[in-house]
């Protein structure tokens, strides 16, 4: 059992649960990235900006990315009031001309990357017998079209130097979700995309693995409103009994799998969901 989980959630905005989790995981903190530099997308909320806040701590000089400015800012300012170095910069991961020009940026600014962890992402529960259009797209855009831009844009510099990619999928990846089909299509098209990565690259220096949450106490969550007439009781089966994670429990697990400690480590899918897909 979790020291720090609780069934209590606060979408994200904190409290003493995610207090308990920072102190806990800050025992843990080792230099396994100094010299590095990481883009962390999503870096404006939730599981992003721990991942952010992880790799700053532990001596990555940071690329924060998200679409929302003031977020990745507010991201950006604490990691500096901490002592790390890290950027904040506003891109569309949707957006192939906003990743391109962003990675540009990066690279002049903090030179070349060696860690990418895509984050970033988007849901929702629809009856998938009406679910609109539009919002199919969207979920898959930021999911699954995202990363691969990413990773598309970052991928010349890994294999010049090495590194390492971490792409954020969930328990959906693994597991049917009543009214999550674009969720769950986006996020184990995302695990297929990762594996494809790990076996491409394998004799060339870059690795690639999967981190897949379970429930996460961000404000994601706040977006997963039941549609009309849905049944309750599917969300039975998407419940730990261990609670909701912490962003920074998970950003934990990013860390790792983004570190030299898992050198031997490609293709790999880390499980952090409470037991949901024991």
């Amino acid at each position: 059992m979790s020291p720090v989980a609780s069934h209590k959630i606060t979408l994200g905005q904190g409290g003493e649960q995610h207090d308990a989790a920072d102190a806990i995981l800050a025992s843990f903190l080792v230099k396994r990235f100094e010299g590095k530099v990481a883009i962390v997308t999503g870096a404006g909320s939730g599981i992003g900006r721990g991942t952010a806040r992880r790799l700053a701590a532990e001596g990555a000089s940071v690329a924060a990315l998200d679409v929302m400015g003031d977020a990745v800012a507010e991201t950006v300012a604490g990691i500096t009031a901490d002592g790390g170095t890290a950027i904040a910069y506003t891109c569309d991961v949707t957006s192939e001309e906003s990743v391109t020009s962003t990675v540009d940026s990066i690279v002049a600014d903090l030179g070349a990357p060696s860690v990418v962890c895509n984050v970033a992402g988007i849901g929702g529960f629809f009856n998938s017998h009406d679910m609109p259009f539009d919002r199919w797209q969207k979920i898959l855009a930021v999911n699954l079209t995202g990363p691969f831009l990413v990773c598309r844009a970052a991928l010349p510099h890994l294999l010049e130097h090495g590194g390492a990619i971490v792409n954020v999928c969930s328990n959906t990846a693994l597991m049917g979700q009543a009214y999550s089909a674009a969720y769950c299509a986006s996020k184990g098209g995302l695990l297929m995309f990762t594996k494809a990565l790990a076996a491409e690259y394998l004799d060339r220096g870059v690795r690639a693995n999967v981190v897949a949450p379970g429930g996460t106490d961000t404000p994601l969550l706040g977006s997963f409103d039941l549609p009309e007439g849905a049944d309750p009781k599917q969300l039975t089966k998407i419940m730990s009994p261990m609670g909701f994670s912490t962003p920074a429990e998970i950003a934990a697990s990013i860390a790792f799998l983004a570190s030299d400690e898992s050198s031997y480590t490609t293709g790999a899918v880390l499980s952090v969901d409470g037991g949901l897909t024991i």
